[in-house]
């Protein structure tokens, strides 16, 4: 716009009525918004081209608000959202808002009615934003750690065809702990705080064992309940395992102990609770959810949620 044409649009401003002032504001704080999420997005970040991964490029004009690069090499039209996972999601200017959302731990619901959206495009949003940090795990634990599992209600929440017969909402488990209403759930934790969670099919010695050989150290320390399949994993790996036997009261042995990682489990049990039972198929996207917010601590904020949905500035190193 012209300088002449804004001063001349200024001197109109006072003819606005109460609720036209409010729309404007209202307009004027989302064109701010989109800004601000594309300077962070473009901000001290080289674009690679997202199809040959070539890094020479000319600018190409704008496109929904975001610079748009041609490569040089294959002559591919990109953006700094280009093959991220919210590529193409509309609204870029409730972003900073739904990321806030994810850190209070907001569900489906309540973030769409936070950023003013349909529920669908919130639980659309979710998926998107965690599909990144859902991944997000330690390569190599070291060091002492301790392992447990913690179990999750199967559920097929969401699913229009079900192998099972319907359940009615609420439904008691017919079998506490391990049964196969149960979704193993094994987490290792350093004492730096640094966690790893994998989704089993069953808790036993044959799904453990490939994961400790993919994740911990060969020097590490192994803490542990008196489970056998631990025992037995770390035998077979030749790694060093120290059993709490806490069936007996035995709850620490000198350093050795667990209650680092059952702490961890109790707070992603309680802050599980709030959803009211998550898909099974959804349950990674969850538990990397919680280690991000675990891992960030004071760390977080809303800007960097979105970097993190990208790959973008990650707060922290694995």
């Amino acid at each position: 716009m012209k300088s002449s044409v804004f001063h001349e649009w200024m001197k109109s401003l006072p003819q606005l009525s109460r609720v036209q002032r409010i729309h404007l504001l209202e307009a004027v704080n989302l064109s701010i918004n989109q800004d601000e999420i594309a300077s962070s997005l473009e901000e001290n970040n080289v674009p690679q081209c997202n199809r040959c991964g070539g890094s020479h490029y000319d600018r190409w004009g704008k496109q929904a608000g975001l610079q748009r690069y041609r490569c040089r090499d294959c002559q591919h039209t990109y953006t700094v959202l280009s093959g991220t996972p919210l590529a193409r999601l509309r609204h870029k200017d409730r972003w900073l808002q739904y990321s806030k959302a994810l850190i209070q731990g907001l569900t489906v619901r309540a973030a769409a009615t936070e950023c003013g959206v349909h529920k669908n495009t919130s639980f659309r949003w979710r998926h998107r934003f965690l599909m990144l940090p859902s991944r997000l795990k330690p390569r190599l634990l070291q060091g002492i750690v301790e392992a447990d599992e913690t179990y999750f209600p199967l559920s097929f929440k969401g699913s229009r065809h079900l192998p099972r017969p319907v359940h009615r909402r609420g439904h008691a488990l017919r079998k506490k702990g391990t049964g196969q209403d149960q979704v193993p759930v094994l987490v290792l934790r350093n004492r730096q705080g640094v966690t790893a969670d994998f989704k089993l099919l069953v808790a036993n010695t044959k799904s453990i064992e490939p994961v400790l050989s993919a994740v911990l150290a060969p020097d590490v320390m192994l803490c542990s309940d008196g489970a056998a399949a631990y025992r037995l994993a770390t035998a077979h790996l030749g790694l060093s395992h120290c059993a709490v036997n806490l069936s007996q009261g035995i709850r620490v042995r000198g350093a050795y102990h667990v209650q680092n990682v059952n702490a961890y489990d109790s707070r992603l049990k309680n802050w599980m609770t709030r959803f009211h039972g998550v898909a099974t198929k959804y349950l990674e996207s969850y538990l990397g959810w919680r280690r991000w917010l675990d891992r960030a601590g004071q760390n977080i904020t809303a800007k960097s949620g979105i970097e993190q949905a990208i790959g973008k500035n990650i707060l922290f190193n694995y």
